[in-house]
């Protein structure tokens, strides 16, 4: 605002300059317009008066030339000797004084030697310029004091609904910067950027919250990477104590055949309970697998690089996905509807494995899969039959890392990452899934978009 002010006293200085010159000129110039057209008229008139007075017949006066101005003769003691018709009421009061104040043109008139009196022109037409040109003149300077007031009045305005505001916006905006969340923006009623200013504030207490959600989510994925550490801590000793146990009997049995290198041929010892322990390492490695890939592809979303590459395919290809999962084979499932569905084979597989093994992880119990064809989408419902979850969780067990209150209070081991996976990519693939609880178990559906 400092240049403002500036420019504004500047400007006005400059405007006050230009009307006292014009005043300066316009004065001259009337001055100089009387000077050159009447002084000669005024000298004949006191020569034509100055032979009256030698004559001593001033009778002659009303008889003399028309000068084309109006004028009047004063005697020495100031009393009016004639008057021409046109400027007897210009004339009323008149005297030496006045004409002086008026700024009418006299001169003495001298005759034998004496002053016989003084002869003095009265208005000469211009009175009404003149009178104009004052009004102008203190019009213009009324104007620019009035402009002068205006250009302050609305300065001031400027600077305190508007630059005073931005200021404050400005340093708050550097307190927020710095991370300073807890001193609020001062709100004025009289500043036109209130709604703006609310606003601010607004923002202000939502990255506060946002800092603290996000301290408590680094909190979180700390302790996720400890607990993730102890769930592959868990499967990992479980293939090392398997597979410590296939060696110890292959070792065993070597032994009690003497040290023969046929053992294995001979087989003796039970192939079942070979295959028994074989199978228990490919679960375990597979649990390994699936919390490596979910958190691996939830650090990829995080990451921006998560991407999905979808294709027409067959929706039988479904079965297939679910036939891969079911290890217990407690799925029924419908009659899968003869369309093509667009989407990435591979993360449909990674988004009904993670729902499989959810249901088979929390609720344990046979699993309803079901379709019909909806608008654009094929509808594939997923139903189990457990303890459901609690109504007030229903919307958050899809956020990154949320589990269920008595799921996180068990022994049940989950990063909760699997359906917050499951969610992120059906949104990538233009479809979406929604959940539903009862009292009779969870129904998960997927909107597979037909091609």
């Amino acid at each position: 605002m400092k240049r403002y002010y500036g420019f504004v006293i500047t400007l006005s200085l400059l405007y006050f300059m230009i009307v006292i010159l014009f005043g300066i000129l316009t004065n001259r110039q009337l001055n100089v317009s009387r000077s050159e057209t009447d002084i000669i008229k005024l000298n004949d008139i006191v020569g034509d008066v100055k032979e009256a007075y030698e004559e001593s017949d001033l009778s002659a006066m009303a008889y003399m030339s028309d000068y084309g101005v109006d004028y009047a003769l004063l005697g020495t003691e100031g009393e009016i000797i004639y008057i021409s018709d046109q400027g007897i009421q210009t004339g009323q009061g008149l005297s030496v004084e006045t004409a002086i104040k008026r700024g009418y043109p006299y001169k003495y008139v001298f005759a034998n030697g004496q002053v016989k009196g003084v002869v003095i022109l009265l208005d000469d037409g211009l009175s009404v310029y003149r009178d104009l040109r004052y009004r102008i003149f203190a019009g213009f300077i009324i104007f620019g004091l009035i402009l002068l007031m205006g250009a302050l009045i609305f300065g001031r305005y400027v600077d305190k609904s508007i630059v005073i505001p931005f200021k404050n916006m400005k340093e708050f905006a550097g307190k927020v910067a710095e991370g300073n969340f807890d001193e609020p923006l001062e709100m004025d009623k009289g500043n036109m950027f209130g709604a703006f200013t609310e606003s601010f504030d607004i923002m202000r207490e939502e990255l506060s919250e946002s800092r603290k959600r996000e301290i408590a989510l680094q909190k979180k994925e700390r302790e996720l990477v400890a607990s993730l550490s102890h769930d592959l801590k868990t499967p990992i000793t479980g293939i090392k104590l398997t597979t410590e146990l296939l060696k110890a009997k292959i070792v065993t049995d070597a032994k009690d055949d003497g040290g023969a290198n046929n053992v294995i041929d001979k087989c003796s010892y039970d192939p079942s309970d070979i295959v028994k322990k074989l199978d228990n390492i490919y679960k375990k490695a597979d649990q390994v697998d699936v919390l490596v890939s979910d958190l691996f592809s939830s650090t990829l979303d995080d990451l921006g690089e998560f991407k999905v590459n979808c294709i027409d395919t067959d929706a039988h290809i479904l079965s297939e996905i679910v036939g891969k999962y079911d290890d217990k084979c407690l799925a029924v499932s419908e009659e899968i509807p003869d369309v093509l569905i667009h989407t990435d084979p591979k993360r449909l597989s990674q988004v009904i494995g993670n729902i499989i093994s959810n249901s088979y992880k929390y609720a344990g119990t046979g699993i309803d899969i079901g379709y019909r064809l909806i608008d654009d989408y094929l509808e594939m419902v997923i139903k189990d039959h457990g303890p459901g979850v609690p109504e007030d969780e229903i919307d958050l067990i899809t956020n990154k890392f949320y589990r269920g209150r008595q799921w996180a209070e068990s022994n049940a081991e989950g990063s909760g990452l699997g359906l917050y996976i499951a969610k992120m990519l059906m949104e990538k693939m233009d479809g979406d899934i929604l959940l539903k609880s009862s009292g009779d178990g969870l129904t998960v559906t997927l909107l597979l978009r037909l091609s």
